[in-house]
């Protein structure tokens, strides 16, 4: 079957508060904000959009409040091609809002309101944008509508990643299982892996075996390391970082742009962290995303 897309990611799209701090208030106290900005985000359409910047034709299905309907966001995703012809929209709730606190050592505090995300619950899983595209890509999002999506994009033996974030404590041991056997790529920073590992019982290869054939860990500034058939380690790009907000979900953009496109695994991870690098040079998620050539021309040098 022909498809359209090559990319499908699923989960959030929303409006994150970047909020610089000196250091986390302790609890019945306050501290200073040094900075405040709204910016785009949502880790699902910040694939999306990174992913389409660097030459993807990608697809995205998310829940957004009416409030979403003719925003700049809604503008944005059109001048990039993006289909969002599935989006989840529920007219009298707002859409996801992220408010991330960022210390002066680059530690994260993360507080998500959900408000339209409520209702992917009780969606519809969008079979024909699956059936379409190429990879599904499994971001933060509802567990069960994920995983819906997942055993659908499975039925039609589309490639599956999966990173379940920072909403990993809301799947089950049982609903984490069940992505993990589908999904063919799992993504995750150290700490989520090892979590994963730990909810599981089971260690790296034992969790290859049971279904994604590639685990792909990132350790920010510390680089990444790729498990599949061998042990990849991948160093980071040295740059000057003002916001890691996002550099996750670009690292994961980059590395499907490149595995889709037939590249190797090191590769992949190269490219992957040159995009990374980009991305944290600015405030926001979506402020400072390369070109494809950009990417390319940092990770050779």
């Amino acid at each position: 079957m022909n498809t359209e897309n090559d990319l499908l990611a699923v989960g959030h799209t929303a409006l994150d508060y970047i909020i610089q701090i000196n250091e986390f208030p302790q609890p019945n106290s306050s501290t200073a904000i040094n900075n405040m900005k709204t910016f785009y985000g949502g880790a699902a359409a910040n694939v999306a959009v990174v992913s389409a910047n660097l030459g993807l034709k990608s697809s995205l299905v998310s829940a957004v409040g009416g409030d979403f309907t003719g925003s700049e966001y809604h503008d944005l995703f059109n001048s990039l091609s993006i289909d969002i012809e599935d989006m989840i929209i529920v007219e009298d709730e707002k859409s996801p809002t992220a408010f991330v606190m960022t210390n002066a050592q680059n530690d994260q505090i993360s507080y998500f309101y959900w408000g339209a995300a409520k209702y992917f619950k009780n969606s519809p899983v969008p079979k024909e944008m699956i059936k379409k595209a190429r990879a599904v890509h499994l971001a933060t999002g509802d567990p069960d509508f994920n995983r819906k999506c997942g055993e659908t994009a499975d039925k039609y033996d589309k490639l599956i990643s999966f990173d379940p974030g920072q909403d990993l404590h809301m799947y089950s041991p049982e609903e984490l299982e069940e992505v993990i056997k589908i999904c063919n790529i799992l993504f995750g920073n150290h700490h989520e892996i090892d979590r994963i590992l730990d909810i599981l019982d089971t260690d790296v290869r034992k969790l290859q075996k049971s279904g994604p054939g590639i685990v792909v860990k990132t350790r920010g500034k510390n680089g990444s390391t790729i498990y599949a058939d061998a042990k990849i380690e991948i160093g980071a790009n040295y740059v000057q970082t003002v916001d890691p907000t996002g550099a996750g979900d670009s690292y994961r953009a980059g590395f499907l742009r490149s595995y889709l496109k037939g590249e190797d695994l090191e590769f992949c991870g190269n490219f992957a962290s040159a995009v990374a690098s980009f991305v944290v040079e600015a405030e926001g998620c979506q402020t400072n995303i390369p070109t494809y050539d950009m990417a390319l021309k940092r990770m050779k040098e």
